[in-house]
């Protein structure tokens, strides 16, 4: 296995080309100081864009020239510090980049509310009368959509100025589950004392084990329960933030101004949790399966995890990873594959795992640079995987930013995996027609399922959840521990109790997913798989005229909403199909590991 004791001893072809966004770190100074130097400017704006159409657009090219250039300071001093973690230079200048970005935002923050004070008609008059204006046409026209929603002058200043109060629930919760809350030891799988932490529990629970699995699960879930007064308190707190807000802002309901932000309709959000419903009794029959295979008389909730199927020991290099995934995303184009050999060749990727640097892996940029892609690099299958999704979001942004203005180089978080979890399907499918090992298939087939399971059908649960907690709340109810507690085990029974044991301790998980204080946000991750198993069905079945759509997709950064680009891509969310489209993906692949199981 590739390993490597310091970063300077890894081949510059391995290692991404920050240089390539500033040369010196004096150019990046420079830069700063620059931006800082034009705050005043911007500062100075304030009170003048009502005056005329080109008095809007100064203000808009301003704004955007300092918060582009900003983008990029930030995100090379972001991405150095995550070189080494420990290098105290790269982290100062990542501090400083993040406070410039908070004076930049404060002192924005008039231009919405000044633009929204004008009058719809003067507003249109303005930009069919103003040459260059007509470029933030979609930016304004969906900033009117909030006409009904904004306030007079003085209640908006002190919505803002509740702003940092109403952040303080995600933060306490997030001092409890990081700071303070202290986890037991266990014994590991060679009776050794470890101690427990969130961290390491992600491996202890897919132990094969089930001694450590159970006993890392009560470890945990136990530990929470002895916090659930505060930690319902703090959960409360933020629902009743996301209520003031509601109603302060004149919405019907939490999710309906959650929802707003990216003008999703609440039916999609409806049709996801009534679609999966319905196929309930599928995640039952693979938890049926999971039995079999695991040879247990009862699954427990701490069974879900494990791999049903010892993985295969056979490594994956970087380079065989590369050359696979290569093959695998063939069937989107040979621009597509262009452009993806360019990002390996151009240095797009810091792939090896060295001592400081970051863990995990994202996909990171702004408008004015290459993407870039952070991993720490196994070699294992999961790796390849891993590459293949964030290499998704990198193609994504690539495209995006190559056919689109500044003002919609990026896009929402609504479509944000849409293109990364296309890319791992792609990659399921290339490896599952290439692959005729039944060891090898049966471990690609529990990947895809596993990933299926925990995204479409537990962050539907979540997203359920959400709802119901804010429905209650909206109704003058309690938000207590004992009725969180109730209302989650009762979720976990309804997609789980089919097949499993729905342990005692299952009803306090809730305590533990920081999502729930997103406002709305899981269902997200759920939308986004199904779109994407509705795309990669569509690209393998019709082949050019599908990909063209994906790739029209791909290069439409923020252009229209977010429901309307992946309507021309092929897949409308706001009707039951595409997450229809998902579960035949799964039921295909859990039929095909039911015979391969015997």
């Amino acid at each position: 296995m590739q390993t490597f004791k310091k970063r300077d001893e890894i081949p510059t072809e391995y290692t991404w080309n920050l240089e390539s966004i500033y040369s010196q770190d004096e150019a990046w100074e420079s830069d700063f100081q620059h931006i800082q130097q034009r705050l005043p400017e911007l500062e100075a704006l304030k009170g003048t864009l009502a005056q005329s159409g080109s008095a809007l657009l100064k203000v808009l090219r301003t704004r955007d020239e300092i918060t582009e250039a900003l983008e990029k300071l930030y995100v090379y001093s972001s991405m150095r510090k995550d070189e080494d973690t420990t290098n105290s230079k790269y982290l100062a200048m990542a501090d400083r980049a993040m406070q410039l970005f908070v004076r930049t935002s404060t002192v924005a923050a008039f231009i919405e509310p000044e633009i929204l004070a004008l009058p719809q008609e003067t507003l249109n008059q303005y930009i069919q009368q103003t040459p260059g204006l007509e470029l933030y046409n979609v930016q304004l026209q969906d900033l009117n959509r909030k006409r009904p929603h904004v306030r007079s002058a003085e209640v908006e200043a002190v919505l803002a100025a509740a702003g940092e109060i109403s952040d303080a629930p995600d933060s306490i919760f997030s001092m409890i589950d990081n700071a303070d809350l202290k986890l037991p030891t266990i014994r590991n799988e060679e009776g050794e004392e470890i101690e427990l932490t969130q961290g390491n529990y992600l491996t202890f629970i897919r132990s094969k084990d089930r001694r450590v699995r159970k006993d890392a699960f009560e470890a945990l879930h136990s530990t929470f329960l002895k916090q659930r007064n505060t930690i319902a308190a703090t959960l409360a707190a933020q629902v009743k933030t996301d209520i003031f807000y509601t109603r302060q802002r004149n919405y019907s309901s939490s999710r309906e101004r959650a929802l707003s932000r990216y003008n999703i309709p609440e039916s999609v959000y409806d049709n996801l949790i009534s679609t999966v419903s319905e196929h309930i009794p599928l995640l039952n029959r693979y938890m049926k399966l999971r039995k079999r295979i695991l040879q247990l008389d009862e699954l427990h909730m701490y069974d879900l995890y494990t791999p049903i199927v010892e993985e295969t020991t056979d490594a994956v290099t970087y380079a065989q990873a590369r050359d696979t995934i290569t093959e695998a995303l063939a069937p989107l184009g040979k621009n597509y594959i262009s452009v993806l050999k360019d990002g390996f060749s151009k240095r797009w990727i810091d792939v090896f795992e060295t001592p400081g640097k970051r863990g995990g892996a994202y996909s990171g940029g702004a408008y004015g640079t290459q993407p870039f892609i952070l991993l720490n690099f196994q070699e294992k299958r999961e790796s390849m995987f891993t590459l293949a999704h964030e290499l998704g979001h990198s193609m994504h942004s690539y495209f995006t930013r190559s056919n689109q203005p500044y003002q919609y180089g990026d896009y929402t978080i609504f479509v944000a995996e849409v293109a990364s979890t296309l890319n791992e399907g792609l990659l399921t499918e290339y490896l599952l027609k290439n692959t005729t090992d039944k060891a090898v298939r049966i471990a690609i087939l529990n990947h895809s399922l596993e990933d299926i399971r925990a995204t479409l059908f537990r962050q539907t649960m979540f997203a359920e959840f959400e709802q119901q907690i804010h429905s209650q709340a909206e109704k003058g109810e309690a938000l207590t521990a004992d009725t969180l507690t109730t209302m989650y085990a009762g979720l976990n029974k309804k997609y789980y109790g089919g097949e499993a044991v729905i342990d005692n301790l299952i009803g306090i998980e809730w305590a533990r997913i920081p999502h729930f204080y997103y406002n709305f946000y899981v269902y997200q991750y759920a939308t986004g798989i199904s779109a994407a198993s509705a795309l990669v069905q569509q690209i393998l079945t019709e082949g050019q005229p599908a990909v063209e759509r994906y790739l029209k997709f791909l290069s439409s950064g923020s252009s229209d909403y977010s429901i309307e680009l992946l309507k021309k891509a092929g897949v409308d969310m706001t009707t039951p199909e595409p997450v229809r489209q998902a579960f035949q993906l799964f039921e295909t692949h859990l039929s095909q590991m039911e015979e391969l199981l015997g």
